[in-house]
């Protein structure tokens, strides 16, 4: 009953990272990643395809493992951050709330920054993920 639910579970995990692909607010490395941890826990064959994919590999492992994005693409990405915090600001009518989205925002794109681009690996070896089922 476990394995069947954590199929499911990653099942509709890959459906919506696989449409975050096409639609800038969903998060396709955050459902990318959750797809890998519900089927490495229940489907070996099902987690070989996913960490072999291409999408897997342009999403994850090039951008989280390797630090491997460009500026552009970090630039698209705070806006499309920037974008989902503004909504919340403009519906709610309240000072305090706007400020501390602004606070937040600012801290994600230092952090992010920092972690993407300013952090390296002392060793890249350590960094490379190999495909498993090649």
């Amino acid at each position: 009953m476990k394995k069947i639910l954590f199929i499911l579970l990653g099942g509709l995990m890959f459906g919506l990272g696989t449409l975050g692909i096409f639609l800038p607010f969903l998060p396709t490395a955050v459902f990318y990643l959750l797809t890998a941890f519900f089927w490495v826990r229940s489907s070996e064959k099902l987690h070989g395809k996913l960490v072999s994919s291409d999408a897997y590999q342009n999403y994850v492992v090039e951008t989280l493992v390797k630090k491997n994005i460009s500026t552009k693409s970090l630039i698209r990405m705070f806006f499309v951050i920037g974008l989902v915090f503004l909504i919340p600001a403009i519906l709610v009518d309240n000072l305090v709330m706007r400020v501390t989205m602004a606070i937040v925002y600012v801290v994600h794109v230092i952090a992010l920054s920092w972690y993407i681009k300013g952090r390296k690996t002392k060793n890249r070896k350590v960094a490379e993920v190999q495909k498993p089922y090649d």
